[in-house]
């Protein structure tokens, strides 16, 4: 009996992870601090790092740059979010810019994103559609892109209080026009290494 109430209580004692932890992992990984714990994860596989460049150009040129579409937003690769307890790194992330309209004099964005992209991968999937969702739920981002280009599908969720409702989904060659950036429609031809799966 006491060895059992010594392990509950060596359990409880564990320390939540800090920012000093997140700067100690090695560069070649993606570090993350949710719910307490440091979660670290591969970089990118090539195809996963194509169709997240991929997106986030069309993207950055028609609404960060206003090259064919409105503008009006700022969109950064891989930012470092600090929202709360967390720290976050989404493959890419947008905000208005009347929200953001100049960028942090710090190392990290400590306002949340009014619209994240999370390519997904085998070791990241649970993960980002998991935890992260919840995250951002609660940090009041309005959208999430889920982009899997194993399976060559865009899924589009917008927020409605705490849950997330999915607004639409794209898969295979095609376009996308959905919000928040329903001003263009996107070639996910251009996002996809290989002709889709049969």
């Amino acid at each position: 009996m006491r060895e059992q109430q010594y392990a509950r209580s060596d359990m409880s004692t564990k320390r939540p992870a800090t920012y000093e932890d997140l700067l100690a992992v090695p560069e070649h990984l993606v570090a993350e601090i949710i719910d307490g714990e440091l979660v670290t994860s591969p970089r990118p596989a090539p195809r996963h790092a194509d169709a997240g460049s991929g997106l986030g150009a069309e993207v950055r040129l028609a609404f960060d740059r206003g090259r064919g579409g409105p503008g009006g937003w700022r969109i950064i690769a891989e930012p470092e979010l600090h929202l709360g307890g967390d720290v976050l790194v989404p493959d890419i992330a947008g905000w208005r810019r009347a929200r953001l309209p100049h960028l942090p004099g710090v190392a990290y964005f400590p306002l949340a994103p009014d619209w994240v992209c999370e390519v997904l991968s085998a070791s990241t999937a649970a993960l980002d559609r998991g935890k992260k969702l919840r995250i951002y739920a609660r940090e009041s981002v309005h959208h999430v892109w889920l982009v899997d280009p194993l399976a060559q599908c865009v899924e589009v969720l917008r927020r409605d209080g705490a849950e997330w409702l999915l607004i639409g989904v794209v898969h295979g060659q095609g376009s996308l026009r959905a919000e928040p950036f329903e001003a263009i429609d996107i070639d996910l031809t251009s996002l996809w290494d290989e002709p889709p799966p049969s």
